[in-house]
């Protein structure tokens, strides 16, 4: 299954933490691209990054964000929702 998942840094990651734990969360959230869960990333400046994870379920990609160092050591949250393809679509083939 396909979710987005949309970070939100928390109030208490100041850029003195931020610098702190990069070294650490750059590599990890390599490490999910690397093994499939993380298929695409983009970054919002100011929020975080929205991943698009390849996943069996939403408790996995909870799981898997878990571990990111940020997310570990309660810096920052994930919104996680499911996404599948815009259904209505399969109307226009079907009209043939």
């Amino acid at each position: 299954m396909k979710v987005f998942a949309i970070a939100t840094p928390k109030p208490t990651l100041t850029p003195d933490k931020l610098q702190q734990y990069m070294p650490a969360e750059v590599p990890a959230t390599l490490q999910h691209y690397l093994d499939g869960t993380v298929e695409q990333f983009w970054f919002r400046e100011k929020s975080g990054p929205i991943f698009l994870m390849n996943v069996e379920s939403i408790e996995e990609a909870k799981a898997s964000l878990a571990e990111l160092p940020l997310v570990a050591n309660d810096l920052m949250t994930y919104e996680i929702f499911p996404v599948s393809p815009l259904k209505p679509l399969g109307r226009l083939i079907q009209s043939k």
